[in-house]
């Protein structure tokens, strides 16, 4: 599948992209304006940070116990579900008065209740769509998530110098609603892609088995590692740039637009698994320029340069889906969502608390360089997996 108008043809694919399109404006909105509301009240570049990032790092509690639950509970129910939930916790983030140590413990919440969406997009993406139709259906996922971080953030910070921050997140919370609206109603009731319900002891054995093969986990690793340390460095543009942050973070939703659609429509699938690496290089070389403290022009084409690299992710799940059955597809690309969003709370951690000893532009360029050096040693170590381990997936039936 090569095409666009072939893909908006496949049934159910464009309510589903719709209602992910509504997820994602919620999701850039409501953070923004959280983490606004939060510099505001506390000026502490951590806690904007972890505001805006929090959530990420409850998911290894998804990934730990909840995990199964992405091929074995029913798809439309459960996206439909979390939206609701999404709308009522965001809106508990609105209340007047509520004290900022209370914010932590919902957007926790959240990232609880997000553990699952990554396993179960993905899964029923990898279902509705052929095979042959999965990066181009991923990457106009990804660029919809690109296209609505330009909005998002773009009319986030316009709504934020007209209106205050949590009427901003009363609004993230409609749209949430919106999102749970367009799954129930636009896509088919399909059953659990296995059986038997919800189980711990069935995530563990399964993430076990996914983590058993070197070439999967040298994926995993990609897909978590170097991406996490970069969102890192976007956690502090609130902190960098209080007053345009909204242009830094629409500035990097361009790039990885723009990655989107020239690794998912043009690059020829022969060429795609040759370019991970100098993808993940391209994602972090860029922001090393803000150990010169660039004013807010410069700092935005360098995060719009960075973003393209992003498309590696692409790349990485295309590897990923080849080495994965597909009754396990949900929980491979939800291990692979929970890592990665961990990661990336993990990274906002670190970064936030580099830039209170140091500064935002500091902490920025160190966490690059690291995301950098993980990048090439993951790359050393794919060279040394033999070729014919590399073409299997050990403890999987295929």
């Amino acid at each position: 599948m090569r095409s666009y108008r072939t893909l908006f043809r496949t049934p159910e694919f464009t309510p589903f992209f719709l209602s992910y399109l509504a997820f994602n404006a919620a999701l850039t909105i409501g953070g923004l304006s959280l983490a606004t509301l939060v510099y505001r009240a506390t000026a502490s570049p951590l806690l904007s940070a972890l505001s805006m990032f929090g959530p990420q790092l409850a998911q290894v509690l998804g990934a730990t116990f909840l995990l199964s639950g992405a091929d074995r509970l029913r798809p439309r129910s459960t996206l439909a579900a979390m939206g609701l939930v999404f709308a009522a916790l965001t809106a508990v983030l609105a209340l007047p008065g509520l004290p900022v140590w209370a914010v932590f413990p919902v957007v926790l919440a959240q990232g609880l209740t997000a553990s699952l969406g990554g396993g179960v997009t993905g899964g029923l993406l990898n279902e509705i769509l052929p095979k042959d139709g999965f990066v181009l259906g991923r990457s106009v996922f990804n660029m919809a998530s690109g296209l609505m971080q330009v909005l998002g953030f773009a009319a986030g910070g316009a709504l934020l110098t007209l209106l205050s921050p949590r009427t901003c997140l009363l609004l993230a919370a409609a749209l949430y609603a919106v999102e749970a609206m367009g799954y129930r109603l636009g896509l088919t009731d399909r059953p659990a892609r296995a059986k038997g319900r919800l189980s711990v002891r069935a995530t563990w054995r399964t993430n076990a088995l996914l983590w058993s093969s070197r070439p999967r986990r040298l994926t995993y690793l990609g897909l978590w590692i170097p991406n996490g340390l970069v969102v890192g460095c976007d956690s502090l543009y609130v902190s960098y740039a209080p007053d345009a942050a909204g242009v830094l973070f629409a500035s990097g939703a361009l790039g990885m637009f723009a990655g989107d659609v020239v690794v998912g429509r043009f690059v020829r699938p022969a060429l795609r698994p040759r370019l991970a690496t100098p993808l993940l290089l391209l994602l972090a070389t860029p922001y090393l320029v803000f150990a010169l403290r660039p004013e807010v022009p410069v700092a935005a084409l360098a995060v719009c340069l960075s973003n393209v690299g992003f498309a590696a992710s692409l790349v990485q799940q295309e590897r990923l889906m080849s080495l994965t059955p597909d009754d396990m597809a949900g929980h491979a690309l939800g291990l692979r969502s929970a890592g990665m969003l961990t990661m990336q709370g993990v990274a906002a951690a670190l970064a936030g608390s580099l830039a209170q000893v140091t500064s935002p532009a500091a902490a920025m360029s160190m966490t690059a360089g690291a995301s950098v050096l993980v990048t090439l040693a993951l790359a050393v170590a794919g060279l040394r997996t033999p070729a014919t381990e590399a073409a299997t997936a050990p403890g999987l039936a295929r």
